[in-house]
């Protein structure tokens, strides 16, 4: 997902809000490369670099906004940070594989360039990464809701692994909750985690909570649309046949226009602050956004 100014802007996405996305993006880059940097003299090193390259950091955002709009009174947000960004790392790279994509990012999908053996152990790597992450915070729910992301991640993508849309069609309701478990999950996680990491009472933690899960199915319809039609993905199960589509797409764009409304909902709990408006932002822009 491009992260386009022009179309953050023009949903009420302010020049200050981009100064401080600029900061906070240029901050996870560093954080990101500081971590990879304790590994400089691992055979992983150099597959890794290649592997977070590229990426939009989203999640990352997520966590360190949310982190703000609870007022962060003494967290250390970076780390979970990278952790998060870390986390989807590790899934796409075995998403690409099952779904047998060649590129991701302009470039080859770590499969194609690295092979499957080291597709496998470079994810496994990281998931030990986050583990030495999660153990630098005395809080443990850092590492329980990385743990719950990760078990619910793996449960979503099995359950779309076993669909095969030749013979097995599914219904709205089916498809929210797998994409709940393989996509929504991490948004959630990364919000979570910015609230109980930045000190948030428990009412601002459930609704951040809310806002992540509402706002990531929001992002995941979005997508499915951008890449309707295209074989092997989830949407395939959808329709019948192609003359269904004028029915289907229309209530997919009305469904995440309104998961982006509960998601904006969501945030009525917490304090007005620009990191609260920037919030509202994204979850506008997950419904609008081109590509």
């Amino acid at each position: 997902m491009e992260l386009s100014y022009l179309e953050l802007r023009d949903i009420g996405y302010t020049d200050s809000q981009k100064e401080k996305t600029d900061r906070y993006l240029a901050q996870v880059e560093g954080a990101l490369h500081r971590e990879l940097q304790k590994y400089s003299d691992s055979r992983f090193h150099g597959p890794l670099a290649y592997a977070i390259e590229g990426g939009k950091r989203i999640r990352p955002l997520i966590l360190l906004f949310a982190g703000e709009s609870v007022g962060n009174k003494s967290g250390d947000l970076f780390p979970a940070a990278v952790a998060v960004e870390l986390l989807h790392t590790e899934s796409i790279t075995h998403d690409d594989i099952i779904d047998e994509e060649t590129s991701r990012r302009d470039r080859f999908a770590f499969h194609v360039k690295y092979g499957y053996g080291a597709s496998l152990l470079t994810a496994d790597f990281v998931f030990g990464m986050i583990l030495d992450i999660a153990s630098r915070y005395g809080d443990p729910r850092v590492a329980q809701e990385l743990s719950t992301a990760a078990l619910r991640m793996c449960e979503g993508e099995l359950w779309e692994l076993k669909i095969d849309p030749s013979v097995y069609k599914i219904g709205k309701e089916e498809y929210i909750q797998i994409i709940s478990l393989k996509t929504a999950a991490l948004f959630q996680t990364s919000a979570k985690l910015g609230a109980i990491i930045g000190g948030g009472s428990r009412e601002e933690i459930s609704a951040l909570s809310s806002y992540g899960l509402q706002l990531g199915i929001a992002y995941q319809i979005q997508d499915d649309l951008l890449d309707w039609g295209k074989e092997g993905k989830i949407t395939s199960s959808l329709a019948v046949n192609s003359d269904q589509d004028n029915e289907i797409l229309p209530q997919m764009r009305k469904m995440a226009r309104s998961y982006a409304t509960k998601a904006k909902h969501d945030l009525k709990a917490l304090e007005e602050s620009e990191s609260k408006r920037y919030l509202e932002a994204l979850a506008e822009f997950s419904a609008e956004r081109l590509q």
